[in-house]
């Protein structure tokens, strides 16, 4: 089959939906062979045949990483996390995390983001209106998720410039293609977990209400948690809380830009926004891709995936399939009706942060089209991270902002 599929080429990582659309009509249980740059994995993409993996780990595990690449977290020594874990320890610590993203906590964090948002919003427009130029993923979507981190963490006033440089750091090593060798971020890492490491001993002796605190005060059977488990958590939280969620904020404004006439849906009810939000994961997914590993022999569409095996579940293709979303599935529809998607998975390792991730998103478009209703993205002068496992921007000109009377 004269299908080429290749997750490092530059015209697939700027564009990969085409490539997409051919493996989920012609070879829906892709194999890609090894070449110098990326082992053989397979790859599925279809919404029935990826819904149903996520949610079997009977068939599939999380714990020998999600990439295809081997080893990448011990590599860069880097604490377990429970997104590489699989049940029973995996549902332990999961219900742990989770005391930090209660319904309260969230709620609390509404009207903090809101203020957040507005005053970035205002200086932007002061900015634009004196002819400056505004880069609204850098200077407004990366803002908000490191920022709210940082709540959640409880970082002092006095930290939060040492913590965006860290979540940067992240970002680059997944959105680089995660060739060890290469990065230069190990020492920012480093510098993040011992900084983490002096916070989870303050609140050892003095408690506080926040993530941190929350986790050191968790026991499993009895048992409290260890700094490096606890450093695993704070690992997967800003890994997997930031970029991804400033991209969808910035891929929402990018869709609308091509779409005026859905923006103005949005600006005349802004009650509909909520709803936009999931429309926008769905048509630009801000992870691509993740993998499991097969636990036995895997048959789908009548060919089998043998034990051992990497498998590269296609969030990004199988958003887009029309078998699941109608033969419109590649238009922007403000209004549609989404049952189901995987944006953040489903199953055991359905984004935990997903309904943070979601009110950052829903509070950002909402603030920015009342405040600037004709904004708009300059999306051929954008740049992107090249990487085929996150479909995130590295900046995202603007323009139609301006200076608002509030």
């Amino acid at each position: 089959m004269n299908l080429r599929y290749d997750p490092l080429d530059p015209e697939f990582l700027e564009n990969p939906y085409p490539t997409c659309a051919k493996l989920r009509d012609d070879d829906p249980v892709h194999y890609h062979r090894a070449t110098v740059k990326v082992p053989g994995f397979w790859a599925l993409s279809r919404v029935a045949d990826i819904w149903d993996a996520v949610r079997s780990q009977k068939h599939f595990s999380s714990a020998q990483g999600l990439t295809f690449y081997p080893d990448e977290i011990s590599q860069l020594g880097l604490p377990p996390n429970p997104v590489m874990l699989d049940s029973p320890v995996h549902t332990q610590l999961r219900a742990l995390i989770g005391r930090g993203f209660t319904a309260r906590r969230v709620a609390e964090l509404e009207g903090i983001i809101c203020s957040f948002v507005r005053r970035r919003l205002v200086h932007l427009g002061e900015r634009a209106a004196d002819d400056e130029p505004v880069d609204l993923h850098q200077e407004f979507a990366s803002t908000i998720p490191t920022y709210v981190l940082a709540e959640l963490f409880g970082v002092a006033e006095e930290d939060r410039l040492r913590f965006g440089p860290w979540v940067q750091a992240l970002t680059a090593i997944q959105n680089d293609g995660l060739r060890i060798g290469q990065i230069d971020g190990k020492g920012a890492v480093a510098e993040m977990l011992g900084y983490f490491s002096e916070q989870i001993e303050a609140r050892r002796s003095q408690p506080a209400d926040d993530l941190i605190g929350a986790l050191v005060a968790a026991e499993i059977d009895g048992e409290r948690l260890s700094d490096w488990d606890i450093l695993g958590f704070c690992f997967v939280v800003v890994a997997g809380g930031s970029d991804t969620t400033a991209s969808l904020i910035s891929h929402g404004v990018a869709l609308l830009s091509k779409r005026p006439d859905q923006r103005a849906v949005l600006v005349d009810d802004p009650a509909v926004i909520a709803g936009a939000i999931i429309e926008f994961l769905r048509l630009e997914s801000s992870v691509q891709g993740l993998c499991r590993t097969t636990i036995q022999d895997v048959t789908i569409h009548d060919t089998t995936i043998p034990a051992g095996e990497k498998v590269m579940m296609l969030y990004g293709s199988d958003n887009r399939d029309q078998r699941e979303f109608g033969d419109d599935a590649d238009r922007l529809d403000v209004r549609r009706a989404i049952p189901r998607h995987l944006a953040f998975s489903s199953g055991p390792h359905f984004c935990i942060g997903s309904h943070l991730a979601r009110l950052q998103a829903r509070v950002a478009c909402e603030e920015l089209l009342a405040l600037h209703p004709e904004v708009t993205v300059d999306i051929d002068a954008g740049q992107r991270h090249r990487s085929p496992f996150v479909r995130a921007f590295v900046s995202l000109p603007a323009d139609g902002l301006s200076a608002p009377s509030v």
